[in-house]
């Protein structure tokens, strides 16, 4: 059976990847060295087996080595998901995506090769305290350590103006990339388009300068 995706350490974090993966329809194996969570998942995954990562054995018995893409969340054993990952990388995997479990994990497993490292607690973190300093903000997906993206509900202050009006390019050197109005989603809008009341924008830029603007929202 041609699988997608591997999914090593079925908590929450690792759950929820399976979960939606299943939901688009690709395949994934499903990993654990906890049989009750593997059994968990028997009836989701294309396929949930028992196993310990840390053992390359069982890496090339399951033929991880194969895999296109496998993600590592495993848990609060920061030694296993480091050794995990190292492994995976030797058997040639092209995209390993890992938890990090603070900062200093992230470091390790950026020295050692991850491809792609997650820190879901302080994204989610970063999201939330966005959406509650600011009733504009909808949605705010974080791009690298410095640059976002942010979804922004155009209230009374924005509407009846245009972007060349607000000018938010040069003031706050962020970038409306689209305007969702409605169904409808207007792509690099013309600067010259009226915004909306309820129209959503779509900005792309630095960290300071999104701040820099959400709070003139505020004011």
């Amino acid at each position: 059976m041609n699988k997608d995706y591997a999914v090593i350490g079925l908590g929450r974090f690792g759950g929820s990847i399976v979960r939606e993966l299943r939901v688009l329809e690709m395949d994934v194996l499903a990993v654990d060295v906890d049989e009750n969570r593997v059994n968990e998942f028997i009836d989701i995954a294309t396929q949930a087996v028992i196993g310990d990562t840390t053992d390359e054995t069982v890496l090339k018995d399951l033929g991880l080595g194969n895999f296109d893409n496998v993600i590592v969340a495993i848990g609060d054993n920061i030694q296993s998901s480091i050794l995990t990952t190292l492994l995976l990388k030797d058997l040639g995997v092209k995209k390993v995506s890992v938890k990090a479990q603070n900062d200093y994990h992230a470091r390790v497993l950026e020295k050692i090769g991850a491809d792609v490292v997650i820190h879901p607690e302080r994204d989610m973190g970063r999201r939330v305290a966005h959406k509650l300093a600011s009733s504009s903000v909808l949605d705010y997906l974080e791009l690298s350590d410095e640059h976002s993206i942010v979804e922004i509900m155009a209230e009374e202050k924005l509407s009846d103006q245009s972007l060349l009006d607000l000018d938010i390019r040069a003031e706050y050197g962020v970038s409306v990339i689209a305007i969702k109005r409605g169904e409808d989603i207007i792509v690099s809008p013309d600067p010259t388009v009226n915004i909306q009341k309820e129209d959503i924008l779509i900005m792309i830029g630095n960290d300071d300068d999104l701040t820099r603007f959400e709070k003139s929202l505020n004011r």
